[in-house]
């Protein structure tokens, strides 16, 4: 049985397998078919972090693919008040198909999977979102910027900058990181992805200037400055990213033909200017609707494999 707990469990040809599923599925979907390919089964959605597009893209897919989604939030479940994960894991497995969980902690999840009797999917932690990179990867492949990109990556070295590391060092493409100098990506992290590197081919570089990651990028992409949990520093984070703000002028120096992508939510004026968001060049919303695709493609992948 497998989970989905990071990209870094992954080979590269299993990566490519499950967009490969996610690209039919989604063109189905478009031609008004629907693959009953998990029918009856149920998907547990456990969200200590709330969301919305994750929320609705996995109860979406799954109803897509013939099965039921239960949302659990932290308050509907008895770890708010202090049951033991392996004892929530033990008794949600035994009467779901596959579980999907959105925490803090990243040691959480993976406590949860080690007790769960079913496929456990990483709807984001603290540490790493390997759900919207699967979809960021998808959408770069529509807009034929997946055969050896560069990808440049500005702002906070947070959950989705590790997980780009980790795409990157599967998939090998090069990455660039701009970050200021106190908000890089963590050593253990870029350490592990340097050993997947080796093999792949991928070049992995951190930087704190923006500009020189931008330039001649064929992927420009950032996320917000202060992630859920991290509200009570976002003035101060604010002051020491200013210089990392996505705009017309930074954009320029990529590619002509370079893509913009966020995940989502974004902060107009503070990581992303309106300009460029709502620009030609953003994929955005190509973006977030691949969530969608992506994720039933995870999902039937995981259920093949069982």
């Amino acid at each position: 049985m497998r989970h989905f707990l990071t990209l870094a469990d992954f080979s590269k040809e299993e990566i490519l397998e499950i967009l490969q599923i996610s690209k039919k599925l989604k063109k189905e979907l478009k031609e008004g078919q629907y693959s009953n390919l998990l029918e009856n089964k149920t998907l547990g959605m456990i969200f200590e972090k709330s969301s919305t597009r994750t929320r609705v893209s996995f109860e979406v897919g799954i109803h897509q693919l013939g099965g039921k989604g239960i949302f659990l939030s932290s308050n509907d479940i008895q770890l708010s008040r202090g049951e033991p994960i392996k004892d929530t894991a033990r008794v949600l497995s035994s009467m779901v198909d596959m579980i999907m969980m959105r925490t803090f902690k990243h040691s959480s999840l993976e406590e949860f999977a080690k007790y769960s009797s079913v496929p456990v999917i990483n709807g984001l932690t603290d540490d790493f979102h390997p759900m919207q990179l699967l979809a960021d990867f998808f959408t770069m492949q529509e807009c034929n910027k997946d055969q050896n990109p560069i990808v440049a990556y500005i702002g906070d070295g947070n959950n989705m900058a590790h997980s780009w590391l980790m795409l990157a060092a599967k998939l090998g493409f090069e990455l660039r990181i701009a970050s200021p100098k106190n908000y890089q990506v963590l050593p253990e992290i870029l350490q592990k992805a340097q050993e997947f590197a080796k093999i792949s081919g991928s070049k992995l570089l951190i930087m704190e200037d923006p500009k020189e990651a931008v330039l001649n990028a064929d992927v420009v992409t950032t996320d917000t400055w202060a992630s859920m949990g991290q509200e009570k520093d976002k003035k101060q984070r604010k002051k020491e990213f200013k210089d990392y703000c996505v705009n017309k002028s930074l954009l320029s120096l990529a590619k002509p033909d370079s893509i913009f992508l966020h995940c989502l939510p974004a902060y107009r004026g503070e990581e992303v200017t309106q300009e460029v968001l709502e620009g030609t060049q953003s994929k955005v919303f190509l973006e977030a609707e691949n969530r969608l695709h992506t994720q039933k493609g995870v999902m039937v992948w995981l259920h093949q494999n069982r």
